[in-house]
């Protein structure tokens, strides 16, 4: 007998079964016109729309063309593809420490040529100084009560970073101005960590827009996520680590991050934001 799938795993199937039952139904059809529609039996039918067989990509593209939906098969597919772990607790993620987890998307960054990073809470990852990430680690892992590793996570974490040294990709990050001014350490680590980020806004493959806190805005601020080119998202919440590969995410954290960037302060008007937060550290 197979193994039982786990309840993330059946909640994740149970979810993509619905989704193709609601196309069914849009389509005025039955399960057995699908089934003859696509040259199935019609218990392999009834065993998709219930959760008891996942469908494969194929079996996908033809219930999607047996009910008139095409167009929808690429969402349908991704999700079906995107693990039902893509939901992680942080908890799991971080049970053995910090380390690990920086060492984790190491593939993923050298993989990505374009990053788009918009951050409402701190300094973003990939410009952080050691001492800033230090005492941001610090802080997640007393949070979390995972096991110290902090010198080890910071260490994994300056090493994963160094892609932006590389050239070889483009950067575009969107950050609020109260990222700026959120006191996530001392005040010497922050005027380092806001020199450092200026330094970092001379780079040729780096692009850096702030949102200042002044101006109407036509956007309000989100959660922090992150575009890896334009196949995967990661964004995160209190609780737990989201991974989105559907196209129609993608493209709604695209579009978002756009509308963003629009609103943001570059050039000479970021720097003079920035210079105000490292004057007001006194």
């Amino acid at each position: 007998m197979p193994p039982r799938p786990s309840s993330r795993v059946q909640k994740a199937r149970e979810a993509l079964a619905g989704r193709l039952r609601e196309i069914r139904k849009d389509a005025g059809i039955s399960g057995r016109e699908v089934a003859v529609r696509c040259g199935w039996s019609e218990s392999k039918s009834s065993r998709i729309e219930n959760a008891k067989t996942p469908p494969s990509d194929a079996d996908i593209r033809a219930w999607c063309r047996a009910c008139a939906a095409e167009g929808q098969a690429p969402d349908l597919i991704a999700a079906n593809r995107q693990s039902a772990e893509a939901h992680v607790e942080w908890k799991r993620l971080q049970r053995t420490g910090l380390r690990r987890l920086q060492e984790s998307t190491g593939d993923l960054y050298q993989q990505t040529r374009s990053f788009r990073v918009y951050v409402s809470d701190v300094i973003p990852r990939f410009l952080q100084t050691a001492g800033y990430a230090s005492a941001l680690l610090s802080s997640i892992a007393d949070f979390r009560g995972t096991p110290d590793d902090v010198r080890e996570a910071v260490a994994a974490r300056i090493r994963r970073n160094e892609v932006l040294e590389q050239g070889g990709s483009r950067f575009s990050f969107v950050l609020e101005e109260s990222v700026l001014r959120y006191r996530l350490c001392s005040a010497e680590t922050m005027a380092a960590q806001l020199g450092h980020l200026l330094g970092i806004m001379d780079r040729q493959n780096v692009a850096v827009g702030i949102v200042p806190f002044a101006g109407q805005r036509a956007v309000w601020p989100m959660p922090t996520f992150t575009v890896f080119d334009d196949s995967r998202v990661h964004a995160d919440t209190l609780d737990a680590a989201s991974t989105l590969t559907q196209p129609s995410q993608v493209e709604l954290y695209a579009r978002a991050f756009e509308r963003l960037s629009h609103q943001a302060a570059r050039g000479a008007a970021a720097r003079s934001l920035v210079a105000d937060a490292v004057a007001s550290l006194g």
